[in-house]
């Protein structure tokens, strides 16, 4: 299917509205019927038609249908957050003394999960480096029946092989979840590679202007009908109209902010890894990356989010260099048309910051829709000011 179709067409009955270009919002808490048959049925299966807007609403079926076909899947459910969305997802897929395999530093909300809640009903974890797919094989308990995967991840961008480790699960009847929020479905189709469920924040490159919160669910219709009528209603954690409306509208620029994006990240990348003030870079699509070759292979673009070390030993020049800087605002989350830092000592006590450790100096910067020379001529003057910088100041 054509992703400008998607994008502008699918989904949208115009006839139906007035003939609007815009959908409209359906914001309304709930519907009315003529006759008590077809009231009986929506109570029948609440799936099949709209009876109350914390399940389905017209607004919010027009982006699920766009954002399941974007996946390349049968379906999907809208969240009001990333975190709700793998709440739904794992919650479904596990019972008491169930096992779980993770890729080790997973997104907060989904660790938090496993480390808190979960152990609370008996569900255990185990914690793997997903880079090499017989971590996985090796970790796999008779009682395990869930795979949760992060590729690329939101710091380092460690990879898993998806197509390997999702014919694995499949030998073993294990449930495969991965969290695709980097590289949007317009660059990696993780169903594709053969994942039963693929979760997104839509807060980010589906949203695109920082203004709406919101998660996506994707798989077979089947197991998407299954959460909804148990998780995703009993959590009543469902998308408002109005915010579905936002995600619709940022739809329709999202492959031209990618591109934009895209081009922006390279140029980036290119002054960083010249920079001596830089002593590593992580960007997946970097030639020196780890994983280089698994990344042109299963993604067909990489940008936005890249990480990097300062070459000092000094908490306070990291934030003297993060401070300086005029242009990128020190904020959380990614895909919005500004550009943002986040320096990984700032979730670090200063009295526990270890200079030797890479980790304690990495910054993650997430590059907007700026233009580029404006971006880099902001981090040459902030470089320069902390190179200035005496340690008695």
């Amino acid at each position: 299917m054509d992703i400008s179709y998607i994008i502008n067409e699918l989904a949208e009955e115009r006839e139906d509205y007035f003939r609007a270009i815009a959908p409209p919002i359906m914001q309304t808490s709930n519907f009315a019927f003529k006759t008590v048959e077809a009231f009986r049925k929506s109570f029948e299966d609440e799936y099949a038609t709209w009876l109350y807007s914390r399940g389905l609403n017209p607004t919010v079926d027009i982006l699920r249908k766009k954002l399941a076909a974007l996946d390349g899947a049968e379906d999907c459910l809208v969240f009001n957050s990333g975190a709700a969305a793998i709440f739904a997802a794992i919650l479904a897929n596990v019972k008491s003394g169930d096992h779980i395999l993770s890729v080790r530093n997973p997104y907060t909300w989904a660790q938090r999960m496993f480390e808190v809640i979960l152990p609370r009903f008996n569900v255990t974890h185990t914690y793997v480096d997903g880079r090499d797919t017989k971590n996985f094989s090796n970790s796999i308990q008779p009682n395990t029946t869930l795979i949760y995967l992060e590729s690329p991840n939101s710091w380092n961008f460690e990879l898993q092989d998806l197509a390997a480790i999702a014919q694995l699960a499949k030998q073993k009847g294990i449930v495969t979840i991965c969290d695709n929020s980097y590289c949007t479905p317009l660059h990696q189709r993780p169903i594709a590679l053969g994942i039963d469920l693929v979760l997104q924040s839509a807060t980010k490159y589906i949203g695109g202007h920082s203004d709406v919160i919101a998660g996506v669910l994707s798989g077979k219709r089947s197991m998407i009908e299954r959460i909804f009528n148990s998780e995703y209603m009993n959590i009543g954690s469902g998308i408002q109209p109005f915010n579905a409306w936002l995600l619709i509208r940022g739809l329709r620029t999202l492959p031209l902010r990618l591109e934009r994006i895209a081009k922006t990240t390279q140029a980036v990348v290119e002054y960083l890894l010249k920079h001596p003030a830089v002593e590593k870079l992580y960007f997946p699509l970097d030639p020196a990356f780890p994983q280089y070759e698994l990344a042109k292979k299963q993604m067909t673009s990489a940008f936005g989010l890249l990480s990097f070390v300062v070459k000092t030993r000094e908490i306070e020049s990291i934030e003297f260099f993060c401070e300086s800087l005029r242009h990128f605002f020190m904020a959380v989350s990614w895909g919005g048309h500004e550009s943002l830092i986040i320096p990984r000592c700032a979730g670090i006590k200063r009295a526990d910051f270890d200079p030797v450790n890479p980790e304690h100096r990495m910054i993650r910067m997430y590059v907007g829709l700026e233009d580029s020379d404006y971006l880099v001529r902001d981090l040459d003057q902030a470089f320069a000011a902390m190179e200035k910088r005496s340690p008695a100041q």
